[in-house]
């Protein structure tokens, strides 16, 4: 059974996680979440929950990071210490927090994505696809929607649509988030991003390529949480005995070979 130190426990993706194991034989029978780490006071008598992971006494085979993106020192720091891998799952990483990563992943192994949906990710294939064929002639705009309690945004996963575009595309592409800022035509090689927060909403993306008397839409809808919870469990089963190195979805799923 792997045994899983969960970052960010008492939050809707901890429970949710819980929820996801719970409801399947397969998953009670291979995944256990041992710990869990989180500021919010607990309200699960089955687990510990610690503030502080330095503090964890419990051996995970994994840590699973779905709490905030501050908390990565502390849970990069508890991974090369322990010689545990990572699955981060979180967003809204600066440049020195994925600096991090990056030096962690030369001492264990860290898996990291901006979305843990197997659906994203083939979205994301699919536009670097797509962005590669259309090449200058279309136009490319990205519109993602989240629930009101988001902190970040544009969110992760629409950075991650954005990168695969610009990786399609033969010019050095320029991402525009605020275009109420300032009056001119739209150039050629500007990737719009756009931010929608309101209600319940759990993450819609889509990926716009306009064209000349044709508009090409590539979307995705996750209905439900536990979309994120299975591709956390694959991404752990995946990178339990893997050598130190950064890893990612499309290694987990090797779609990206076809």
């Amino acid at each position: 059974m792997i045994k899983i130190l969960f970052c960010g426990i008492n939050g809707r993706m901890g429970k949710n996680t819980l929820e996801t194991i719970a409801a399947s034989a397969d998953y009670s029978e291979k995944f256990c979440i041992c710990a869990g780490v989180d500021i919010a006071p607990s309200d699960n008598s089955d687990i510990p929950v610690y503030d502080n992971i330095a503090n964890v006494i419990e051996k995970p085979d994994v840590i699973v990071d779905f709490s905030h993106h501050s908390a990565l020192p502390s849970i990069l720091d508890y991974a090369v210490k322990n010689r545990v891998p990572a699955v981060i799952c979180t967003t809204g990483h600066s440049e020195e927090e994925l600096e991090a990563m990056k030096g962690a992943s030369r001492k264990v192994p860290i898996f990291f994505s901006g979305n843990m949906s197997i659906g994203i990710n083939l979205l994301t294939y699919l536009t670097k696809k797509v962005a590669s064929v259309l090449g200058e002639d279309f136009d490319i705009e990205i519109v993602e929607a989240h629930h009101n309690k988001k902190l970040d945004a544009p969110s992760g996963t629409a950075l991650m649509l954005a990168n695969a575009a610009s990786d399609g595309v033969r010019y050095d592409a320029e991402y525009v988030y605020d275009r109420h800022s300032y009056r001119r035509a739209r150039s050629k090689n500007e990737i719009g991003i756009h931010s929608i927060r309101g209600g319940t909403i759990v993450g819609e993306h889509s990926v716009i390529f306009a064209g000349n008397n044709e508009t090409i839409t590539l979307s995705h809808s996750a209905s439900s949480r536990a979309a994120f919870s299975t591709g956390a469990l694959r991404a752990c089963e995946y990178i339990i005995g893997k050598p130190a190195g950064m890893y990612d979805m499309n290694d987990v799923l090797g779609m990206f070979d076809l």
